[in-house]
């Protein structure tokens, strides 16, 4: 397999946990979207969407095929490889950790991807401190309504005491959060979880610094 993506990207950074924590073994090839790569002939042949991730499959996988959209690669990952499982058992079980990662991957990272934060810069002349401001107003109240539904459902991770797709998602939110100044003190119960994964080797592997394309920031 080989994982199209970018080091600092939070599609591509929940991507690479969860490949991680299947234990599965894949190459990486970097798609600068600070440059515009993502934009380029090469690139949209793989993803027409132009965006990242996008995970080339092999024959020994099931392919050749090229999956994109990282909800629907984590899916994948999750049918094709299900042991060690990412989501519970239980068909409602199941359905509220989906919804844990909907908080992120629905409601709070669409609006401080890289397209939306360049929008507002170039178009409507935003600096970086009313940038900040416009992630940390999406961020806080998904964060404050996850920090909820981990308090019902939550253990030592998003849902009981094993990683879930839930922390697939809420991991690289985190990180996000941090380069915007939101602090998690509000949210001790996902702070808690940020905390433990530092110390996991599926987390602290998938981390952007530790990645092959990984620079400086822009």
């Amino acid at each position: 397999m080989i994982l199209h993506g970018y080091w600092r990207s939070g599609t591509s950074y929940r991507t690479r946990i969860a490949l991680n924590l299947k234990g599965l073994t894949y190459a990486q090839a970097g798609v600068d979207l600070r440059t515009g790569a993502q934009r380029s002939d090469a690139f949209r042949a793989l993803n027409p969407q132009g965006l990242v991730p996008a995970l080339e499959v092999g024959p020994e996988q099931g392919g050749p095929v090229v999956l994109t959209q990282s909800p629907a690669i984590l899916e994948w990952l999750e049918e094709a490889f299900p042991t060690p499982p990412l989501l519970p058992a239980a068909p409602a079980d199941r359905a509220r950790v989906r919804a844990m990662a909907a908080v992120i991957g629905c409601d709070i990272h669409p609006l401080n991807n890289l397209r939306v934060l360049t929008a507002l810069r170039t178009t409507f002349g935003a600096d970086q401190a009313a940038v900040d401001a416009w992630a940390a107003s999406w961020i806080a109240p998904g964060f404050t309504a996850l920090e909820a539904l981990v308090a019902r459902d939550g253990g030592d991770w998003c849902f009981g005491d094993a990683p879930t797709l839930a922390d697939c998602y809420l991991i690289p939110q985190a990180y996000s959060a941090a380069r915007f100044g939101v602090a998690m003190d509000a949210w001790p119960r996902l702070a808690a979880i940020v905390a433990r994964a530092e110390g996991h080797p599926a987390f602290a592997a998938a981390h952007p610094d530790r990645q092959p394309d990984a620079g400086p920031a822009a």
